[in-house]
């Protein structure tokens, strides 16, 4: 499995959910969605019924890699988020446990690759954890103009994880941004960091502030699909996700990014299903995941306690058959036994048989199914690993309807 790091560009990414305003109690907010029944995959929660909102990114159409697609905030990792310089600023965290955001119970041996290599060995003194969370808080300053920093002078206030798993379970409160600095000065560094990443190391120190590592929360783990995109342009990305207590000030790059949109998780599946927009498939199916939960609150204590027990590293193989294609996950019985992880076999296979013989020839499922690129779909009956949830259940799969999710 290690050996995948040869072959995927190193990358983190961030799900920002925000606050809004709202009238709407939480027991009202849970009860739209505990009661949704969806008799044809077309159907979703009402756009409404959430009382926070995710960013979405759109991708310049000059773009390489999924040129137009709306994205969370996220990037490469850069060398400087693995620069010992790093241990200055987070100097009073150093001594604790992967520097206070908490060690997972997932056992070594079953980690994802991005996570569990040892980072010393390849000349860093960060955890890796910490490194890509780094890099994401710097990507999102770099995309969006959100900044998730802690000022100096606050860092007492940081809920640290200890080695105590009672202390696991301790839900930090939703996250709030710092107005410690006007917009000129943060304009001005975001430019300065845009065009080298290391200045955002020079940004921390001389603003006095560490990047809010803590505030995220470990998510997933996807790697890009071989044979489906550039296979120049496969990345093994770290999903984190981060909630706001309030939507931020937010202003795109005018260079990868050329639009952004605040919308509910609802809103964002209606209009990809519109075809209004496009979105890849981690960014479908972890906004299906998020539909489960319409009280940001909700949201974050899920995050907080499920995200110290890790997660899986998903590499979806391509099924193409006569009337679409379907993109396999791990625990589908049709998911293969061993996966060539290097791209040199591809990760595509073929069938003679149609979507609906596909479905019916399977007992465990989990699987996006595409009809085309915005008629898609989630199927799965089987439980998740980790904790984790599926995406929003709403219909039955030939009248199996246990754990089966279809957006």
């Amino acid at each position: 499995m290690n050996t995948a790091l040869k072959h995927w560009r190193e990358a983190a990414t961030v799900i920002l959910a925000a606050g809004m305003r709202r009238t709407q109690s939480v027991d009202s907010l849970r009860a739209g969605v505990d009661t949704f029944t969806a008799p044809t995959q077309t159907d979703l929660p009402d756009k409404a019924a959430f009382d926070y909102r995710v960013l979405l990114l759109k991708r310049s159409g000059k773009s390489g890699f999924m040129p137009n697609a709306y994205v969370f905030p996220g990037g490469l990792v850069d060398s400087s988020d693995f620069s010992s310089e790093w241990q200055e600023i987070f100097k009073s965290f150093t001594k604790a446990p992967n520097y206070g955001i908490g060690v997972v119970r997932q056992p070594p041996a079953t980690r994802p690759p991005i996570f569990a290599t040892d980072r010393a060995k390849l000349g860093s003194p960060l955890p890796g954890d910490v490194a890509f969370r780094i890099c994401a808080v710097r990507e999102t300053f770099e995309e969006s103009g959100v900044l998730l920093v802690v000022p100096k002078h606050e860092e007492n206030t940081i809920h640290v994880h200890t080695t105590d798993e009672n202390d696991w379970d301790t839900q930090p409160t939703l996250t709030r941004l710092s107005g410690a600095w006007d917009e000129h000065v943060l304009s001005r560094w975001r430019s300065l960091v845009i065009d080298n990443s290391a200045n955002f190391i020079k940004m921390c120190k001389e603003l006095q502030c560490l990047p809010n590592i803590w505030a995220l929360r470990e998510w997933g783990n996807w790697l890009t699909p071989t044979g489906v995109y550039d296979k120049h342009r496969r990345y093994d990305t770290a999903f984190y996700i981060c909630c706001l207590l309030d939507t931020p000030h937010t202003l795109e790059d005018e260079k990868e990014i050329v639009h952004f949109k605040w919308s509910t998780p609802s809103e964002v599946l209606h209009s990809y299903k519109s075809r209004e927009i496009w979105i890849a498939p981690p960014q479908f199916y972890d906004l299906g995941r998020t539909c489960r939960f319409p009280a940001l609150r909700d949201l974050h204590s899920f995050a907080c306690k499920r995200s110290l027990e890790g997660c899986e590293q998903w590499l979806p193989i391509r099924l193409l058959c006569t009337d679409g294609y379907i993109s396999l996950l791990p625990g589908d019985a049709q998911y293969p036994e061993n996966v060539d992880f290097s791209g040199k076999s591809g990760s595509t296979v073929r069938s003679e048989k149609s979507l609906e013989d596909l479905q019916r020839d399977s007992s465990n499922l989990h699987r996006i199914v595409f009809q085309d690129p915005y008629t898609t779909s989630v199927h799965m009956n089987i439980t998740p690993k980790y904790n984790h949830v599926p995406p929003l259940c709403s219909a039955a799969v030939d009248g199996q309807s246990k754990n089966t999710s279809k957006l």
